[in-house]
């Protein structure tokens, strides 16, 4: 309910919604003079890392598709021989799970203190590290700057920076960036293009690229069943989701053919017993009950033994656009190298 009220507010087009981002605009100039003002000061102590470092980030909140570019990130240096570590500050109890099951091999630090992660990352054998939501935390220095925006959660409505609307910073923090990626899951491919033109007119010196979080799979929460996504053509679906996006979600199930009812609940919702309990009783009337592994990392302990199998939608990370663009990225940090020792 929250979260709906919320989404109303910061995108809403009717009167209601106008009304509370005008009585909001107070707040959203006290926001953005004290955003302005710690941005300069982190700014002004950042330095450099001993390792090369990836800030993955974004101006929004929630819902941009952040984490699975982070972990396709941190994965491709992998497998280049890197030995990349992600850090995290830790506030979201499921992103740290999300990435352990995306990239077993890719060690996970969790600290609101990312210089002290780091340290402790490149003790540990580190020859990389990957920024999870970093953009805004520029006391901690990094090589490359990538900000991810959203396509599905794009509004033309005017950029209202929070609480009036969804934005931590305005669009022109975008020239901070040394790449910026549109992602979509639901909307066409038109619609990112339309996004990403108007970010290379505000930003026109920086990267753009476009990928798709495409379903990949149907992936059993318990075991090692998996499915193709085409299975769920002409099922009732319980679509479960504590995401920032959840609509998206649910439009990604509907046009693989399922009959979707939803069960969302507010991004990074903490699952107890009793949701868990009350979602299996709602699934009496499905005929399968999916959720995103950002859920799954978190409702799959708590699922009843007696409950239907639990399913999350696995997500592939697709660049239809701008693919050389991100490889450049990647090769800039594979060349970079620590600076000298002092004597």
């Amino acid at each position: 309910m929250r979260e709906a009220l919320i989404r109303t507010v910061w995108y809403g087009d009717g009167f209601d919604a106008l009304l509370a981002r005008a009585l909001l605009t107070p707040f959203e100039w006290i926001y953005g003079a004290a955003s302005l003002a710690v941005g300069a000061q982190r700014a002004r102590t950042a330095g450099r890392t001993t390792v090369p470092t990836l800030s993955i980030g974004n101006l929004t909140v929630g819902g941009t598709g952040k984490t699975p570019v982070a972990a396709w990130f941190a994965a491709q240096l992998l497998a280049r021989g890197r030995a990349p570590a992600l850090l995290m500050r830790g506030y979201g109890a499921d992103e740290p799970l999300v990435h352990a099951r995306l990239n077993p091999g890719v060690p996970v630090f969790a600290n609101p203190d990312r210089r002290t992660a780091a340290a402790e990352a490149v003790a540990k054998g580190a020859r990389a590290l990957v920024l999870d939501d970093a953009f805004q935390h520029r006391q901690m220095p990094r090589d490359v700057d990538v900000v991810v925006v959203s396509a599905d959660l794009w509004s033309d409505l005017p950029v209202r920076l929070l609480p009036a609307g969804p934005f931590r910073e305005p669009l022109l923090a975008l020239r901070r960036a040394q790449l910026v990626i549109v992602t979509r899951k639901a909307v066409a491919a038109e619609r990112a293009a339309a996004v990403a033109a108007v970010l290379k007119q505000v930003a026109p010196n920086v990267p753009i690229a476009v990928a798709s979080l495409a379903p990949d799979a149907l992936c059993a929460w318990a075991g090692a069943d998996r499915e193709p996504v085409a299975a769920m053509r002409g099922q009732r679906v319980l679509a479960v989701s504590g995401v920032g996006a959840p609509a998206a979600f649910q439009s990604q199930l509907a046009a693989a053919g399922a009959v979707v009812e939803g069960a969302s609940f507010g991004d990074h919702h903490a699952y107890s017993p009793a949701d868990a309990a009350a979602l299996v009783a709602r699934a009496r009337g499905v005929d399968r009950v999916v959720c995103t592994l950002k859920d799954a990392v978190k409702l799959g302990a708590l699922w009843p033994a007696e409950g239907p199998p639990l399913w999350y939608l696995s997500q592939s990370v697709v660049f239809e656009t701008g693919a050389d663009r991100v490889q450049s990225v990647i090769d800039r940090l594979m060349r970079s190298e620590a600076p000298p020792t002092p004597a």
